[in-house]
């Protein structure tokens, strides 16, 4: 038997979700963005290891906390838009709360792109719940965001972070959400399942992505179906 699409992610409907953004050669007439310029769905890692400064969040962290309702106008497959969507990543969140946020408007890359500075986001339970709006993990991705470890995720999340290719969604079997701190810097390591903390030095053990891990790794459900042959390459 040939590959076959991961039951994790095959249940996503391809009419409702933006997938495979990044290999658009669609580019904006007004800014010259071409979408690789923006979009790093594909290229979210390059080895067995993501490290970066965490952000920090609660339990029950819903969509509209993530994406406010009023951004879902912004078309991800257009470059600007896009990059757009990502500057308002996890503006939901109340500021009395989260004091840091998610993403600074001065904080720009070498192409003038705002990105934050926090590529992993550790969470309690139920991250993602709410509506099923696609926008979610495309506004965290689209802001830098690589890799959510939380206790647990709404369903619908979960398979839109894979089913775009835009975060790896690692669950972890213990509440770190009091084992670290906004700023800490992390690092994930696939190979080993585990996140270390290296701002304290600790290390816990994280539950295996499975076969979530090689669908974001090819760019979300689209690419991975062509590239295992389950659909005719472009």
């Amino acid at each position: 038997a040939g590959s076959s699409i991961p039951s994790s992610v095959r249940k996503v409907s391809s009419s409702r979700i933006t997938l495979n953004m990044c290999a658009s050669s669609e580019t904006s007439t007004s800014t010259g963005l071409r979408m690789e310029d923006v979009c790093e769905v594909g290229r979210k890692r390059t080895g067995n290891v993501i490290e970066g400064p965490v952000f920090v969040v609660g339990d029950n962290i819903d969509t509209d906390q993530i994406i406010p309702a009023e951004y879902l106008t912004l078309v991800p497959s257009v470059p600007e838009e896009y990059a757009k969507l990502g500057t308002y990543a996890m503006i939901g969140l109340p500021d009395k709360l989260y004091k840091t946020r998610y993403i600074d408007p001065e904080d720009t890359n070498e192409k003038g792109i705002c990105r934050t500075k926090y590529p992993i986001i550790i969470a309690g339970d139920n991250f993602g719940c709410g509506s099923s709006r696609e926008h979610a993990p495309i506004a965290i991705g689209a802001a830098g965001g690589k890799v959510v470890i939380a206790e647990s995720y709404a369903r619908i999340f979960f398979r839109n972070c894979s089913a775009t290719g835009e975060l790896y969604p690692w669950e972890t079997p213990e509440r770190l959400v009091e084992k670290f701190s906004t700023g800490d810097l992390a690092r994930v390591d696939f190979e080993n399942e585990c996140v270390v903390n290296v701002t304290t030095g600790k290390e816990y053990k994280l539950n295996p992505i499975g076969d979530v891990g090689p669908v974001v790794d090819a760019g979300g459900i689209f690419e991975f179906a062509r590239r295992s042959g389950m659909i005719a390459k472009k």
